[in-house]
C-alpha cells in the first residue's frame, strides 16, 4: 500500500512532463555530466598546489549533480535553470561585448561556442510549462 502512495506522489511531482521529455532531460543531464566532466576532471585531479580552483570545483560539483539528474530529471530542474542563468549571464555580460569589441581573452575561442550552445539548448530542453506551474503559480512555502 505504501508503494502506491509513493507512486502517486512521484506522479504529482512529475506533473505534466511527458516520458519523452523526461528522456530528453536525462540525455541532457548525461551530456553535461559526462561531457563537461571529462573536460573538468583533469584540472580537478592535476593542478598546482596553490591554485584557487573555484571554477573547476563549481563545475565539477555541477557535473556530479547532473549525473544525479539522470535518475531524477524533474527534481534536478533547478540545476538546468542555474546552467541557463549563468551561461546567459556570461554570454550577454562578457562574451558578446568582448566579441563585438574585438578584445577577446585567449580562452574565448574555447569558451564562447560551448557556452553559447548551452544558451541555445537549455530553453529547448527545459519544460517551461512545468517550471511555470511549479515555481511561478504554485503557492510559496511558508516563511515561518
Amino acid at each position: 500500500m505504501a508503494s502506491v502512495g509513493a507512486s502517486g506522489s512521484e506522479d504529482a511531482l512529475r506533473g505534466d512532463v511527458s516520458l519523452v521529455r523526461l528522456y530528453i532531460l536525462r540525455a541532457t543531464y548525461l551530456l553535461i555530466g559526462v561531457g563537461e566532466g571529462m573536460q573538468i576532471l583533469p584540472s580537478l585531479l592535476h593542478h598546482e598546489p596553490a591554485a584557487r580552483g573555484v571554477i573547476a570545483s563549481l563545475l565539477g560539483a555541477m557535473c556530479l549533480l547532473d549525473l544525479l539528474g539522470v535518475r531524477y530529471p524533474v527534481q534536478m530542474l533547478p540545476l538546468l535553470l542555474f546552467e541557463l542563468a549563468w551561461k546567459a549571464t556570461w554570454l550577454f555580460a562578457f562574451g558578446l561585448p568582448q566579441r563585438f569589441a574585438g578584445n577577446v581573452p585567449p580562452t574565448f575561442a574555447e569558451d564562447f561556442p560551448a557556452i553559447a550552445f548551452g544558451v541555445i539548448l537549455m530553453p529547448l530542453v527545459i519544460p517551461w510549462g512545468f517550471v511555470y506551474r511549479s515555481y511561478v503559480r504554485r503557492r510559496a512555502d511558508p516563511w515561518r
